[in-house]
C-alpha cells in the first residue's frame, strides 16, 4: 500500500557622548559615532548534492547533512546502494491552477529496494521548511518513512511541524531543496495521471505512465 502523503492544509551604533560645556568653553566637537564591527558570517550547514538522472531530464539536489542528518543518512544509502536507480515518480499532486503541488516518488514499498523505516526529523527540529523546490519524506505515522520522498512546487508552511496543533502535527521532515532541474520537476507535475489509479485522497493524482528514476548518484560540487 502506498504511503499516505496528504498536506494541504541592525545592531545599532555606538557612539560617545561628548561632555556638556561650560560657560567659559568653547563648543566641544560633535564626537564620531562609533561603528560596531561587521558581524562574522555563520558557516554554512554541510550539504551533500545527488543527481536523479529521469526519464525527463536531471535534477540536482542539495542535501541537508548537518541540518537533517537522520534523514539525509538515510536517503544516501538509498543512492549508494542503487536502491533508487529504476525507481519511478509515480504521483503528481496539483494545488489550485497556478502549477503548484508536489511530485512524488520512490520505491513504494518493493521489498527488493526498501530499507527500515527511520525516526522523525521535525521541521521544529532542524530548522528547515517546505519552501519551492524541498525534498520531504512521504510517511504514515511518524518513524514510518523509508524510501518514499516528494518534492514541493511552491511554498507549503503547513507541511511543517506545527505543535500548536491537534493530533499528529510533527509535519514531514524535509531535508533538502533542488537546485537545478524545477523545469523538469514542474514538467513531472504536468504530466498525464490516470483518473482511476490511486486509494483515497491519491485518487486521480497516480502518474500514467510513471516517469522512472533512471539513476540516482552522489555529484561533486561546483568550485566555489
Amino acid at each position: 500500500m502506498l504511503k499516505f502523503l496528504l498536506a494541504l492544509a541592525l545592531v545599532p551604533l555606538l557612539a560617545t557622548t561628548a561632555p556638556a560645556a561650560t560657560a567659559v568653553q568653547a563648543e566641544a566637537p560633535s564626537p564620531v559615532p562609533a561603528t560596531a564591527p561587521p558581524p562574522v558570517p555563520a558557516p554554512k550547514a554541510e550539504t551533500v548534492r545527488v543527481a536523479l538522472q529521469t526519464g525527463m531530464g536531471p535534477i540536482i539536489l542539495e542535501l541537508e547533512k548537518e541540518r537533517a542528518p537522520i534523514t539525509t543518512a538515510n536517503f544516501l544509502r538509498y543512492v549508494d546502494q542503487k536502491r533508487l536507480d529504476g525507481a519511478v515518480f509515480y504521483r503528481a499532486t496539483k494545488v489550485g491552477t497556478d502549477g503548484l503541488g508536489l511530485i512524488q516518488g520512490g520505491v513504494r514499498n518493493d521489498p527488493k529496494r526498501v530499507l527500515k523505516p527511520i525516526a522523525h526529523e521535525p521541521t521544529t527540529k532542524t530548522g528547515l521548511s517546505h519552501v519551492e523546490g524541498a525534498i520531504s519524506m512521504a510517511r504514515a505515522a511518524p518513524g514510518s518513512a523509508n524510501g518514499d520522498f516528494f518534492i514541493t512546487i511552491g511554498s507549503f508552511p503547513s507541511m511543517d511541524a506545527n505543535p500548536t496543533q491537534p493530533g499528529d502535527n510533527l509535519g514531514f521532515a524535509v531535508f533538502g531543496r533542488v537546485v537545478e532541474g524545477m523545469d523538469v520537476v514542474r514538467n513531472i507535475l504536468a504530466a498525464p495521471t490516470s483518473p482511476t489509479e490511486g486509494e483515497g485522497v491519491m485518487k486521480g493524482q497516480m502518474l500514467a505512465p510513471t516517469i522512472r528514476i533512471v539513476s540516482a548518484k552522489r555529484e561533486a560540487k561546483p568550485a566555489s
